[in-house]
């Protein structure tokens, strides 16, 4: 290969690693200039007092998080675990809601986005690592994260699936999270804030889920689906759940997340629109789906 065709080949390589950190900050300052400018124009058209406007421009400007991820990404070269298109599911759906509750399962370098692309409302992330924990916050202290255990191995997936499906406690209409040892996928000894909040959204890209002693996202799930059926607000609970081309993620999310919820599936990604179980035709069984 000649010299000129491999610098040709190296400046393509390094185009393409600074492609999704440069997306990303301009999808952050692409939803800050939507926001400003539909809610200016909404008081604009109710209220020609330019007290009121300037309000308006104030209350919707650039909260100082948003700023931050826009430098952040606009300068970094590390890459979040979701492509484009997968992160565009979930902002699909934050440009709608939010501000709203958002619950992440993991803390990484995505973090930053995802707090950003919800500004003024709740959004807290779970981190089986403490260390890491340390590490993220040492670079980004307004993150709202808490260092969690987890009860679960991956290699017990398939003995988890037969507990569930013969201890009552696990049943859907018997379900509950907080203080149920009894059934081994409820994520139990987690932080208040996790059992006071109803969440709007809710990701699932985390624990670790890809060597056997690691803690696998089977009580995740299941705990997804029961907040999602034990919803009292109006509306469908967001469920986004990434490495779906992982066996044990596709079973456990049509076993409890149920394929009929599914309404987009982009990449390793799937997203659910589950409803509480009072708006489901039937609720009363043993099985999810």
């Amino acid at each position: 290969m000649k010299r000129e065709e491999i610098v040709k080949n190296r400046h393509f390589v390094a185009d393409k690693r600074w492609f999704l950190p440069i997306a990303i900050a301009g999808l952050i300052a692409g939803a800050i200039l939507i926001s400003s400018f539909i809610k200016t124009a909404d008081y604009s058209l109710l209220c020609s007092l330019a007290k009121t406007r300037s309000k308006a421009v104030d209350e919707y400007s650039a909260t100082p998080i948003q700023l931050e991820a826009i430098i952040h990404y606009a300068t970094s070269q590390i890459v979040p675990q979701q492509n484009f298109g997968e992160i565009s599911v979930t902002f699909d759906v934050l440009k709608k809601r939010s501000p709203c509750n958002f619950l992440v399962f993991g803390l990484g370098y995505d973090s930053l986005m995802w707090t950003s692309l919800n500004p003024r409302g709740n959004t807290i992330f779970l981190e089986e690592e403490p260390k890491w924990v340390q590490t993220v916050l040492k670079d980004a202290p307004s993150l709202h994260a808490h260092a969690v255990k987890y009860r679960t191995q991956l290699k017990e997936a398939d003995n988890l699936l037969s507990h569930y499906r013969s201890e009552p406690s696990c049943f859907p209409s018997k379900a509950y999270l907080r203080g149920n040892e009894k059934c081994k996928l409820a994520l139990t000894g987690f932080p208040d804030e996790f059992y006071e909040t109803e969440w709007d959204l809710i990701m699932i890209d985390a624990p670790r889920g890809y060597f056997a002693e690691a803690p696998g996202r089977m009580a995740a799930i299941f705990s997804a689906a029961v907040m999602a059926r034990n919803r009292k607000g109006s509306g469908v609970t967001h469920v986004f759940l990434h490495d779906v081309d992982r066996k044990v993620e596709k079973v456990f999310a049509e076993e409890f997340l149920c394929k009929r919820y599914l309404v987009k599936n982009v990449g390793r990604l799937w997203h659910f629109e589950i409803p509480p179980a009072a708006n489901m035709s039937s609720h009363d069984g043993a099985r999810f789906c």
